[in-house]
């Protein structure tokens, strides 16, 4: 879900100077003021966490600033209908063919490729045999993959979120579509699921596990409560791979993801290895990568240009204080993706038959 927060951030990033003027107030500087002196312990352990080459339980819990979840299930709360009114129910990013140009008129299709794309790449079957019948949606957002994937599948699908305002407005949707007796969500952590080992043969994260503070739970709860031959599929936000040569990454980098880990409420990130290592480390099988960033890099242009109304800048100027701060920062999340330190990447594996 933290792409929301950022594209959200994009839709303002034309407007700096406006906004500028709209917080220049005794407020809004005491606002700032307090922010920043309550956040420095906060930003030096994110500073510390990003730097780490690989990941551990310990080392990754240890970056969790306090109110990681509290700060997230705000940002959700305060943004999701912000995103919805402008772009949709599906709060994430587009696919679109390397060097394409986007438009508003297709961005919705490029959400749903999105989602076919990743489904494609994971090789999840569609026949009636074989197809899901049961999916957990992990970082639910508003549930647009969930009910997508209840129609394509007929299957039981259920979301979690920290938000409760997704949760409730996911419901809402949900018996709108006439799919309450498929769909449903609730408020969960994805690092402790409500759910029973083994209930679910398609485990599917669509940009969320960059909001988690430790990636080694959060796969190993994804592949806890997946069936055994279930797929699992992420998508998430990581940054580049490490050189043989170097033990982190550099000084500059590692400051540009801390900035970006301070607005969108972001702990620790890893690369797409990382990933690979710990799913190995849970013996899972058929594990693959890709770096869709070139896909997803119309998406940005879009979404700025849907700033470009009445409509949009009205709502995001009133969508209150953790969204603008987002806006500050977008410019460094666009330059990250620029210097191919900040990767998209879908990694996707599957459960063994018979444990280990």
């Amino acid at each position: 879900m933290a792409h929301a927060a950022a594209a959200t951030g994009a839709l303002l990033a034309p407007l700096h100077p406006l906004l500028r003027c709209a917080l220049a107030s005794p407020r809004a500087g005491l606002c700032l003021h307090r922010r920043r002196r309550s956040s420095s312990s906060r930003r030096t352990k994110l500073a510390v966490c990003a730097m780490a080459p690989t990941l551990s339980s310990s080392s990754a819990a240890a970056g969790a600033p306090p109110g990681l979840k509290e700060g997230i299930a705000g940002l959700y709360d305060e943004s999701s209908g912000v995103w919805e009114s402008i772009w949709g129910e599906h709060m994430h990013h587009g696919y679109y063919d390397a060097g394409e140009a986007a438009s508003m008129s297709d961005h919705r299709r490029a959400q749903i490729r999105m989602i076919e794309e990743s489904l494609a790449f994971a090789a999840v079957p569609d026949d009636a045999e074989k197809k899901p019948k049961s999916v957990v949606d992990v970082g639910c957002g508003i549930g647009g993959s969930s009910r997508y994937l209840a129609k394509k599948y007929g299957a039981q699908c259920y979301g979690i979120t920290l938000s409760p305002v997704q949760a409730e407005r996911g419901n809402a949707l949900a018996a709108e579509q006439g799919l309450s007796d498929k769909v449903s969500f609730q408020v969960g952590d994805a690092l402790e699921q409500p759910f029973p080992d083994g209930q679910f043969d398609l485990v599917w994260s669509m940009e969320s596990g960059e909001h988690m503070p430790d990636k080694q739970k959060f796969v190993s709860e994804l592949a806890r409560v997946a069936a055994p031959g279930a797929r699992i599929i992420i998508v998430t936000w990581c940054h580049r791979n490490l050189e043989p040569s170097e033990e982190s990454l550099k000084p500059d980098e590692l400051n540009l993801l801390k900035r970006i880990c301070d607005a969108y409420y972001l702990p620790d990130w890893c690369s797409p290895s990382d990933y690979v290592k710990i799913a190995e480390s849970l013996f899972l099988e058929d594990i693959r990568t890709a770096d869709w960033s070139e896909n997803v890099a119309p998406f940005w242009p879009a979404v700025i240009k849907s700033a470009l109304t009445w409509k949009g800048l009205t709502s995001l100027l009133r969508s209150g204080w953790k969204t603008i701060r987002g806006a500050m920062v977008m410019p460094l999340m666009i330059e990250g993706y620029k210097k191919g330190l900040i990767k998209f990447t879908v990694i996707t594996c599957r459960k063994p038959e018979t444990t280990h």
